[in-house]
């Protein structure tokens, strides 16, 4: 599936109008009942954390209402090349739902979000409708001139011209193409606007930037303690796997030495044993040399890298790549994993048969995207393989986004700030 994941935010001209009028048309479609249903189930979930059941469902609540923001900040990149930061703060590994309810109400992004939630069911649904019906109504106008008019009850009134006849059709085609022109230059400021709007209530204002801070501080954290248990687990292979081998194997040639002259069948049985533990051994090096920087990754770059893990999986999955060059060797390793680890979930939980990969570079921005289409409902909660990608992107102050409806599909979409050589 080869998908359009670069942002419009530099076109111009009908297909911009147009574009703008139908992105218009759908925000409008899931502002309303989508910020109605967030925040109703937020309020009645808050609401009754002091009798106990809200301790249960709030963050899962909350958990929602923060994949419906980061849907629309990723709209936001991708359709006005607007950045919305996301400044969440982390929650404990293995939080219990006491600890996860009261650390996400003591977060100021979660209030934001709330906040948020009340502007995109008002401002923000009218300027969504807004920027589609700066091109949608005039086209009425047009189509009246041209004989819907024979059609319209008596008594219509387009805008302010009464339509009785032809000569009042034609007043309306005028009033519509006067609206149309208007409408090109509006309607995608209008939608823009309708991004400018939200980020200015989910960006965090003055205290975004002491937030990033601490945000990129608790990630950078997280990533020395997981490079730790990164050391401990190499350390712990390869004493319980290749050294082993190794070890024994060195007692079989010592045996070996002391056998040639006496039982050459024995010393050619334990030479046979020798070898295929030094098959064994060097198996096991480089599969913990794949799992530490695979030699793909090193040698051909992320692009293919990503191709030959994907020919590792059980299901059928379409790989798009569009890279003008090569990011930094730790940011190509975190993307890497990111995308091997959200794989993974999505064969061994999603029961999808087939998956899509995107992976582009565009504005100094690294975008991965995995589509599948299983039955759905992944969440980023602790303890999941998600959380694990959330804490290695933002160590490079990168970003996760999750679209996962009941029913499917997923869309997973990672973004990490750099460079290409």
């Amino acid at each position: 599936m080869n998908t359009e994941t670069k942002s419009d935010s530099g076109l111009t001209g009908t297909r911009a109008v147009a574009l703008a009028a139908v992105r218009g048309l759908a925000l409008a479609l899931i502002s309303l009942p989508g910020a109605i249903l967030c925040f109703v189930l937020s309020v009645v979930s808050i609401a009754l954390v002091p009798i106990g059941v809200g301790i249960v469902t709030t963050p899962w609540v909350l958990t929602a209402v923060r994949a419906f923001a980061d849907s629309r900040r990723l709209l936001a990149a991708q359709w006005a090349g607007v950045r919305i930061p996301r400044t969440y703060r982390p929650l404990p590994k293995g939080a219990n739902p006491w600890t996860r309810t009261f650390g996400m109400l003591g977060d100021p992004a979660t209030w934001r979000d709330l906040g948020w939630l009340v502007a995109d069911m008002t401002a923000g649904f009218a300027t969504a409708l807004l920027s589609a019906a700066l091109v949608l109504y005039p086209l009425e106008g047009l189509a009246i001139a041209v004989g819907l008019w024979r059609v319209l009850p008596n008594g219509y009134w387009y805008g302010f011209v009464p339509v009785t006849g032809q000569v009042s059709a034609l007043w309306a085609g005028a009033l519509g193409a006067v609206l149309l022109l208007a409408g090109h230059w509006l309607a995608p400021r209008m939608l823009r606007g309708h991004f400018l709007l939200t980020r200015a209530l989910l960006g965090g204002g003055r205290g975004e930037l002491a937030e990033r801070v601490r945000v990129l501080t608790e990630t950078r954290r997280d990533a020395v303690d997981t490079s730790a248990a990164e050391l401990r687990r190499i350390e712990r292979d390869l004493h319980d796997g290749a050294q082993a081998r190794l070890v024994a194997m060195g007692m079989d040639l010592g045996t070996i030495e002391a056998l040639l002259d006496k039982d050459p069948q024995q010393a050619r049985q334990l030479l046979a044993q020798a070898r295929r533990s030094s098959a064994d051994a060097l198996a096991e090096l480089r599969d913990l040399v794949r799992g530490i920087h695979p030699p793909v990754l090193a040698e051909r770059g992320l692009g293919d890298a990503v191709r030959a893990l994907a020919l590792r999986l059980p299901v059928a999955v379409d790989v798009e790549v569009d890279l003008p060059g090569r990011a930094e060797a730790p940011v190509e390793s975190a993307a890497y994993f990111a995308v091997s680890e959200v794989l993974t979930n999505a064969v061994k939980h999603s029961g999808a048969d087939r998956v899509w990969v995107d992976v582009h570079h565009s504005e100094g921005r690294l975008r991965l995207t995995v589509t599948d289409n299983g039955r759905g409902g992944a969440v980023i909660g602790t303890g999941s393989g998600l959380a694990g990608v959330e804490r290695r992107l933002g160590t490079f102050d990168g970003v996760l986004a999750v679209s996962s409806p009941v029913g499917g599909p997923t869309m997973v979409t990672m973004e990490i700030p750099c460079a290409l050589s």
